[in-house]
């Protein structure tokens, strides 16, 4: 039950004074909702302000500086209409001791100016001045007042983000309705910490950030935007701590690789195993001996050789009697782990099976009679693997790839099925330390950081748009050698508003000079089409394979060595590397080209560079992370990974490692949070909306 002192925060937001239906949308709009019902009163005060408006400067008219915003207090003298119907500007005179201002306004009507401003009173006005030979002009002030009533002009204004529609005056007023229903919360930080971070109290920070006196209190760095950055981790990080201690409450089987068949499987492989691959095949053998459940994240570099760690888990599940899954997020790349999985294991002579959504009628039904019997030892598929009706013999294993498409709430899922397998994590996009933590709570990592002898490295440049034609060129001379290429876009079709080349207009393009040699596939064809057009890729039938995205993830053609990415610019650092990483798997010395669309900003060409200096893929993602934010960095808000609503992990990234050991420090010493600290979290846990992890105390 939430805690009824937060009632006033959880009320819609409709039940603020003057909020209505036109409102309403108007709102909804704002806080990212589809109608006002949907909104609740602290959706508005989660809603702080980016900047403020300082009115305090008063220089006098001769010492206004252009274009800041200026406080004038001056006498009325004249009014200057426009003449007749004509399209001028309305103005307004008025002087003080250091010289003459002229008010200007457009499209008046009525005869209201004449009221505010009256000739021969004093008035104060607010805005921003401009100088034009000489003269000073202020167009449409923010604010006039006569002086008597001057003391209404706030000095010091909050600016929020607006939605076309909505004036400032208008939101300011429902924003202080809705501050003013914050009520004193009770205190879930330990006082030494507070004392030491020099945090106010929640409420304290609430009202400060949401009436700032100057600048510094909007810094992220400000002690009060230190103190709700805080709490949002720590609400963060109790909730992934009660899921995990969740999780670990299943015991799990402890696993004993005999090394029968993994042997065999080194033995035959035509490479030698990486330094970083044995520790992390070391790590992960050891959690699987605990009684613990493992839950351990693999991050390697797209071609790091991950797949060889993942396989000798899996064998060793089989060897102690158990089966292991491996979960793809892609129909094609689930086929791919199938092929490759069952080639590097073939010395083993394990048995493995696909199981995928297009799996249908009796090669389905015979599948799952073989999993529920025991007969098959590995599975691999897409989601349907855990879906109802796929019931396993013995599932020791499970290995997730991409794990950032596959969130906490299904790692439940999997647990509610009474099934409590060990847990490997595997993903490319190599995350940084401080987002591993925001996602995904306190998993253990392992991390491979060479690339698998014989790998050349791959040489990139970046290149403006209007230099397609000698790209094609080169591209002519490339195939016809024997060698194989992708060209990546960002779209499917081209749109009205858009000036991005589509990948079937760029398909069609280069279809009129390499013929049936070009290959199409994006992600609208169905999956028989892509597969097709990845297969007649794969084995030569076309040699340029011209795709939107969907090549990102995993697809395997060792001999394709050209990587062209036309609007660079759009797309992400951590994308960029990943596509780049699908060539340079084999023998060739590989080449990725980086188109752009000029002029680019500081930023954009920041990542581009960023590219052309490294293939470091954890160097990358640190860059991503600095220069995009943690939402952008794991693709957009995917599920299980933070958007946070007032820290940022570049900003306070030092809080979230205090966050997370005062989470397990609270949870070890209050695991049920019955205490008087631990009523006060669950408050927190509902404040920042965390609390369905308060049902897992619950349901223990």
């Amino acid at each position: 039950m939430r805690p009824a002192l937060l009632d006033p925060l959880f009320a819609p937001l409709s039940s603020l004074p003057g909020i209505g239906p036109k409102l309403g949308d108007l709102f909804a709009r704002l806080l990212n909702h589809e109608s006002i019902e949907d909104c609740r009163v602290i959706d508005l005060v989660f809603h702080f302000p980016h900047s403020i408006v300082d009115r305090r400067n008063q220089p006098g008219i001769a010492h206004a500086p252009p274009g800041v915003i200026v406080t004038i207090t001056g006498r009325v003298d004249r009014h200057q209409p426009p003449p007749g119907k004509s399209n001028q500007p309305y103005r307004v005179f008025l002087h003080d001791e250091t010289g003459e201002l002229a008010l200007t306004f457009f499209r008046v009507k009525g005869n209201w100016l004449e009221k505010a401003l009256p000739v021969d009173e004093t008035v104060v006005v607010s805005g921003k001045v401009d100088w034009f030979n000489g003269r000073a002009s202020m167009v449409h002030p923010d604010y006039m007042a006569r002086l008597g009533e001057a003391d209404n002009v706030p000095l010091v204004e909050p600016v929020h983000g607006l939605t076309a529609g909505l004036t400032s005056r208008v939101l300011r007023k429902v924003v202080e309705a809705a501050i003013a229903r914050v009520p004193h919360l009770p205190e879930w930080i330990e006082a030494t910490l507070l004392q030491r971070q020099d945090f106010p109290s929640a409420f304290d920070a609430f009202h400060r950030l949401h009436d700032p006196r100057d600048e510094t209190d909007l810094d992220p760095q400000a002690p009060a935007r230190r103190r709700l950055a805080y709490d949002e981790f720590l609400a963060g990080q109790i909730s992934l701590a009660l899921v995990r201690q969740r999780l670990r409450k299943v015991a799990g089987r402890p696993v004993v690789a005999t090394g029968k068949l993994s042997r065999p499987v080194i033995d035959a492989l035509p490479f030698s195993l990486t330094n970083s691959q044995q520790v992390a095949i070391a790590e992960v053998l050891k959690d699987m001996t605990a009684e613990q459940r493992m839950l351990r994240l693999l991050q390697g570099d797209v071609g790091a050789g991950k797949t060889a760690v993942a396989l000798m888990a899996m064998l060793a599940a089989v060897e102690s009697g158990g089966q292991a899954v491996l979960m793809a997020p892609t129909e094609i790349l689930a086929r791919q782990h199938f092929a490759t999985l069952s080639r590097m294991a073939a010395p083993a002579g394990v048995t493995i099976d696909v199981l995928t959504g297009r799996t249908k009628g009796r090669e389905r039904e015979a599948i799952l009679d073989r999993i529920a019997s025991g007969q098959t030892q590995i599975v691999i598929g897409t989601h349907a693997l855990f879906q109802d009706n796929v019931a396993y013999k013995d599932l020791v294993l499970a290995v997730v790839d991409e794990q950032h498409r596959f969130g906490v709430h299904q790692r439940l899922r999997l647990t509610a099925k009474g099934i409590s397998p060990h847990m490997l994590v595997m993903t490319a996009t190599p995350i940084p330390r401080t987002l591993v933590l925001a996602a995904f709570g306190d998993m253990d990592v392992s991390k491979l950081t060479e690339k698998p002898a014989g790998r050349k490295p791959i040489q990139t440049v970046v290149m403006a748009q209007e230099r397609v034609g000698e790209i094609v060129d080169r591209l002519r001379a490339a195939l016809a050698e024997g060698k194989k290429a992708y060209w990546i876009c960002p779209l499917v079709e081209e749109s009205e508003e858009s000036d991005l080349m589509s990948v079937e207009e760029r398909h069609a393009t280069l279809a009129s000079v390499f013929g049936p040699a070009a290959g199409l596939v994006h992600g609208r064809m169905s999956g028989p089409e892509k597969d097709a057009a990845m297969l007649a890729f794969k084995s030569g039938e076309t040699r340029l394979l011209v795709a939107t995205t969907v090549v990102e993830v995993g697809v395997d053609v060792p001999d394709a060595s050209i990587m062209v990415i036309e609007h660079a610019e759009r797309f992400g650092l951590a994308q960029l590397h990943q596509l780049r990483g699908r060539v340079g798997r084999g023998e060739e010395a590989s080449s990725c080209i980086l188109l752009y669309k000029g002029p680019l900003s500081e930023n954009g060409r920041a990542r581009l560079s960023i590219l052309r200096e490294t293939e470091d893929g954890f160097r990358i993602a640190e860059e991503d992370l600095k220069l995009r934010g943690e939402g952008e960095l794991l693709g957009t808000r995917q599920s299980g990974t933070p958007g946070f609503l007032v820290a940022s992990l570049e900003a306070h990234g030092d809080l979230l490692e205090i966050a997370r050991k005062d989470a397990a420090y609270m949870l070890e010493r209050d695991p049920e949070l019955t205490g008087e600290r631990g009523e006060a979290i669950r408050t927190l846990l509902y404040l920042y909306r965390r609390d369905e992890a308060i049902r897992f105390l619950r349901a223990g």
